[in-house]
């Protein structure tokens, strides 16, 4: 008896050790890369055409268009009419990408429940879009604006719908919700791919900066980091 419980206590001991080195290497790996540039010349290269934005609620980025334009118009794929509000004035459409528990079931941290947080962490949920219209933006702290070619543009328009998830007629899925914890602005899409441990909704975000030629870090999993790079 003795020996086994001897045994159990070093394996039980390995595993803790493990899980810790593991948070160490995630923890650190993850401001590194937050650290690393890629595309730091970014607007040294083509013309200055059109303004996007990046905005953060605190934890969560956002990549922000014009609702329409030359290039893309939003309207038959975000639409108006899947807002509460169902205004038709707005001039931007903001773009989100992340685990749908998160999205749907955790309008505040404190009503996170242990379930949603597993599932997301591990891959074993679904995801969704969430898109925000605004009539106005307005720069600061949390919202800065970029500059970009009308080519960098068409890339990041095809990363954004690639994002999304559509029926057999090629609509966006909208997910009918009660906007608990949300505002009118706001509609919910399906889409494609699924949230964990290492691809958030910032990782997301990060990725369709790159998407379109922009700068961005190597790798994050926080708002923090993509905001670092427009410092």
């Amino acid at each position: 008896m003795k020996k086994f419980l001897i045994k159990t206590a070093r394996r039980l001991g390995y595993l803790v050790a493990g899980l810790v080195l593991f948070l160490l290497l995630y923890a650190g790996g993850a401001w590194l890369c937050s650290r690393i540039a890629v595309n730091a010349d970014a607007r040294t290269k083509g013309p200055d055409e059109l303004s996007i934005y990046i905005r953060t609620n605190g934890v969560h980025t956002d990549i922000v268009t014009p609702v329409h334009n030359e290039i893309m118009d939003w309207r038959p794929l975000a639409r108006f009419e899947d807002t509460e509000s169902k205004d038709t004035t707005f001039t931007y459409a903001s773009f989100g990408w992340g685990d749908k528990g998160f999205f749907l079931q955790t309008p505040q941290w404190s009503d996170l429940k242990f379930s949603v947080a597993f599932k997301a962490a591990f891959h074993l949920s679904s995801s969704a879009m969430h898109v925000t219209f605004y009539h106005q933006m307005h720069t600061g702290a949390q919202c800065h604006e970029i500059r970009i070619s009308k080519a960098e543009y068409r890339k990041l328009v095809r990363f954004i719908k690639a994002s999304f998830d559509y029926d057999s007629l090629g609509h966006a899925i909208n997910i009918v919700t009660h906007n608990d914890g949300y505002g009118t602005d706001d509609a919910f899409y399906e889409a494609a791919g699924a949230y964990d441990l290492f691809h958030t909704c910032n990782t997301w975000a990060n990725n369709a900066l790159k998407a379109c030629d922009q700068k961005a870090c190597l790798w994050t999993l926080l708002d923090k980091g993509i905001f670092y790079q427009y410092r």
